[in-house]
């Protein structure tokens, strides 16, 4: 037995939804690695790595080549990420990354960019129907990964609100598709989500008045 073959051999039954080894322990990993993101961890980064390596099996399985592909998108993502943090990060007063919400051009660049890639995935998507068996949704879910995680990278609150809308429509859709515990994980994930945005929230707060009060001195 390869250690492809185990991770998608069936771990155990759920109301009825058999779950697989590989969407159980990736998803796991991915919990760990929000978690971390929400208190500004470096080790994020290689969590994300993990968990996108263990899931693209998950999403290979259910022929869900959009899952496939943002899983792959997630490992290259969280390469940079690493290095963006451990090279480019600004030094918050706790030594942790300092966050701050996007300027408006920012705003428009991710919107853009998350519009223009999903039409082009979801067209492709569309043309090549063996890639897909649900185009538009699969391509939303991988562009928008991508739009979280730069925005992460870049240490924007706005990558919260990124995951929340990738959630709205990942959570039907693994249910849909087989994948139970991912489904379950993403409710998971609002929960943390939530309180993620809540703490970059007010510490961009905090670092905007810490900025002011310098500049006055």
């Amino acid at each position: 037995m390869t250690a492809v073959t185990w991770l998608n051999g069936e771990a155990f039954t759920l109301f009825g939804q058999h779950v697989i080894w590989s969407d159980m322990i990736g998803n796991t990993i991915g919990l760990a690695a929000l978690a971390l993101g929400w208190r500004r961890s470096i080790w994020t980064w290689p969590a994300q790595f993990l968990s996108g390596v263990v899931l693209v099996a998950a999403y290979a399985s259910a022929h869900l080549s959009g899952g496939v592909g943002k899983q792959l998108l997630v490992i290259v993502v969280a390469l940079w990420g690493w290095r963006s943090w451990r090279r480019g990060r600004r030094q918050a007063q706790d030594g942790s990354l300092a966050v701050r919400f996007a300027s408006w051009r920012e705003r428009g660049l991710l919107l853009a960019g998350t519009a223009a890639g999903t039409a082009a995935v979801g067209g492709l998507f569309t043309l090549v129907p063996q890639l897909s068996w649900n185009p538009w949704p699969d391509a939303y879910i991988f562009v928008g990964t991508l739009a979280a995680m730069v925005a992460q990278a870049r240490g924007l609150v706005e990558f919260w609100f990124a995951w929340l809308l990738v959630d709205l429509v990942g959570v039907p859709l693994a249910f849909g598709s087989g994948l139970a515990f991912s489904g379950l994980v993403y409710v998971v994930y609002f929960a943390l989500v939530m309180w993620g945005l809540r703490d970059w929230w007010m510490r961009s707060r905090t670092g905007a008045a810490t900025v002011l009060e310098g500049a006055a001195a």
